[in-house]
């Protein structure tokens, strides 16, 4: 099963969703492998394994991303992700931690040591995807399997430009090659993003963590967890959406307010009571979270140049 999460700026309940905040990380290393699955959008409704984050659109019995108020459906898959922070999260060693940072395995410590890496990898891709140059070599960050999202978002002040995801773990190299593509280009609710526009751009990369079902629907920690919800709708209807650990702390909601705006993202329409929200099975998840924008991929881009170049000098 596919999904998508997103941090939004602090809006009202009804509003519409965008992405905000900056973060940066560091570099490591390992193996290779490919593996495909459908993906889809947090905020947003789910299709035939796909959703839509923020702007929304109604759910069905497919796949796991939330519903957004009065936006599009459509057929292809799409995810959002921000880093942002909160009260109970926190930063170490430049990196977004939404989740318990400090029992990290050593595979999970690897993964987190590559998060800048991968964001400089989804720049590399959309660049040459853009200007119609072969595909970037293979990374050298590690490889492992985990569900993942790439958000895009444009301009100072972070509006949300394409977001896709998945919930089904899948090798990291193959999986954000595909979703930042499918993200700048292919988001149903968006233009594809443009040459121009590559400039203004900060790409998110989230891996999600820690899947666990909850006891009930208040079962999980603001701030800390990400939830996702699966409910029947006023027509019996089997819908799904979710949220990003940071976005009910952006917004200001509690655990209630929390469950209301994504009972209506995932797009139920009818009045929502105690029964309501105690109908839902609720699944609560952490994740990891990095950004980069497109002047610090150029950073590393020229530091890159000027190495090999030393290199090439030193060698002949």
């Amino acid at each position: 099963m596919s999904s998508s999460c997103c941090g939004t700026k602090k809006q009202k309940l009804n509003g519409n969703y965008s992405t905000g905040a900056n973060g940066y990380c560091s570099s490591s290393t390992n193996k290779a492998g490919a593996q495909r699955n459908n993906g889809i959008a947090d905020g947003a409704a789910t299709q035939n394994n796909h959703s839509y984050h923020g702007r929304g659109s109604a759910g069905s019995n497919n796949g796991g991303g939330g519903g957004g108020g009065g936006g599009q459906q459509s057929s292809s898959s799409s995810s959002s992700s921000s880093s942002s922070s909160s009260s109970a999260g926190g930063y170490n060693g430049g990196y977004l931690m939404n989740g318990h940072g400090n029992h990290l395995s050593q595979q999970q410590q690897s993964m987190i040591g590559s998060m800048s890496d991968m964001c400089f990898y989804c720049f590399e891709v959309l660049y040459r995807e853009l200007h119609n140059l072969e595909e970037p070599r293979t990374p050298c960050f590690t490889n492992d399997p985990y569900p993942l999202f790439v958000t895009w978002k444009i301009g100072k002040d972070k509006r949300l430009r394409g977001c896709i995801g998945t919930f089904s773990a899948m090798r990291l190299h193959s999986g954000l090659r595909e979703y930042a593509i499918t993200s700048a280009l292919r988001d149903s609710r968006f233009s594809p993003i443009t040459r121009d526009e590559i400039q203004r751009l900060t790409v998110s990369v989230s891996i999600l963590q820690g899947f666990e079902e909850a006891r009930g629907y208040l079962d999980w920690t603001l701030g800390i967890h990400g939830i996702r919800i699966e409910f029947y709708n006023e027509r019996g209807s089997k819908r799904t959406a979710t949220y990003l650990p940071q976005v009910a702390t952006e917004q200001g909601w509690d655990q209630t307010q929390t469950i209301d705006s994504l009972l209506r993202k995932g797009g139920y329409r009818a009045q929502i009571t105690p029964e309501t929200r105690r109908s839902i099975k609720l699944t609560r998840y952490t994740s990891q979270e990095c950004q980069m924008s497109y002047n610090e991929y150029r950073d590393l881009l020229e530091k890159q140049s000027h190495y090999h170049g030393q290199l090439c000098k030193m060698q002949c």
